[in-house]
């Protein structure tokens, strides 16, 4: 199925339905008092987030979404019925946006949670509520009011706890092929991979964790220059990101740390933040140099680049490398789990604060 992450859609909530006017005639009783009832409220838009779903293609053809309207009230004090609630299933880690309004509604985050995006209209009020001491028989009434009418923006973002970045054939896909059960496609030419894909690399019970691959980000992306910059933001949820670059390129002419340095810029004018998230450098491809040439290369780049943070040099083919990267990555990820569960557990102890 085609990968879409981007959809836009209109919904419309349910209006309340109205009051009514209406008197008590039943035999021998000629002056019966107002029964008129309330009408019933207007149903609502909800989203909902299904595990099962990973695009949002349905939505390019299913544009218009509404939920019903309440029923009007009725004699006899009889009040209407509810509208009945639209439930619209989405993908987990969709983000949904008021297009109008540019105003972020929330995110849908996990299976079966649900973000109202439309509320429903209020009841109007039947006569009955009007009777007085000095009016007896009201001819009063309300309607009910209108549903939210939205135009939505849907945004999917996939949630991954490590991604991949490099420039194209840098050989993302190889390395997500040999840690996980994901099979993208890999050939030989610049922007095989065309859509984000995800992987689970498993490393015993308990300890796995979802990398993500994007297409590859070329200089000049944040000026719309080839695919990788309309796919940066679904590497904004991730917690590591592993910056991938080709240590034997096929043009010779190409600078790998030429390449690193090029990125990082496309980084910081996609998203400043996303710039400064952890991020490791790793070096693909090491089998096609020997032990010497391997060494001197990497000396280089790491020079060229003045790199601090942690290296790792890998072959996807020969598969070096990869079982220190994926243990690393799985105790560096733990232990961001573990400092995020003590600070939760720090401000659930902390005193109440009206102030704050």
């Amino acid at each position: 199925m085609k990968f879409v992450d981007e959809a836009v859609i209109r919904v419309e909530a349910g209006d309340g339905g109205s009051g009514c006017v209406s008197f008590r005639r039943e035999k021998f009783v000629p002056f019966g008092g107002p029964d008129g009832g309330d009408g019933g409220n207007g149903g609502s838009v909800y989203l909902e987030g299904h595990e099962g779903l990973n695009t949002l293609i349905d939505f390019r053809h299913l544009r218009h979404h509404k939920a019903e309207r309440g029923q009007n009230g009725m004699s006899r004090q009889m009040y209407g019925r509810k509208g009945e609630d639209k439930i619209i299933m989405v993908p987990v880690g969709t983000r949904v946006t008021d297009s109008d309004t540019e105003e972020v509604i929330g995110e849908v985050m996990t299976h079966g949670e649900r973000l109202l995006v439309a509320q429903g209209g209020e009841h109007g009020i039947g006569n009955i509520h009007f009777k007085s001491s000095t009016n007896r028989a009201p001819r009063q009434s309300t309607p009910g009011t209108a549903g939210e009418r939205r135009n939505l923006l849907l945004e999917l973002i996939v949630l991954a706890d490590v991604g991949l970045l490099g420039m194209p054939n840098a050989g993302k896909s190889s390395l997500i092929t040999a840690m996980s059960s994901a099979r993208p496609k890999i050939a030989d030419y610049p922007f095989t991979t065309l859509y984000p894909n995800l992987g689970v690399v498993g490393a015993g019970s308990d300890r796995s964790f979802v990398i993500a691959d994007i297409p590859g980000v070329i200089p000049g992306a944040a000026e719309g220059l080839g695919l990788g910059i309309q796919f940066l933001k679904h590497l904004s949820r991730t917690r590591l990101l592993l910056h991938l670059v080709d240590i034997a390129p096929m043009d010779e002419s190409v600078s790998p740390a030429q390449q690193v340095i090029d990125i990082a810029d496309e980084l910081a004018k996609f998203d400043p933040e996303l710039a400064e998230r952890e991020r490791w450098l790793v070096i693909s491809k090491c089998d096609l140099l020997d032990d010497e040439a391997f060494a001197e290369s990497r000396d280089a780049l790491l020079s060229d680049l003045n790199w601090k943070g942690p290296v790792f040099a890998i072959s996807s083919v020969t598969r070096d490398g990869l079982k220190e990267l994926q243990d690393t990555v799985v105790k560096h990820l733990h232990a961001l789990r573990d400092e995020i569960a003590v600070q939760a557990a720090v401000a659930d102890d902390e005193p109440y604060d009206p102030l704050k």
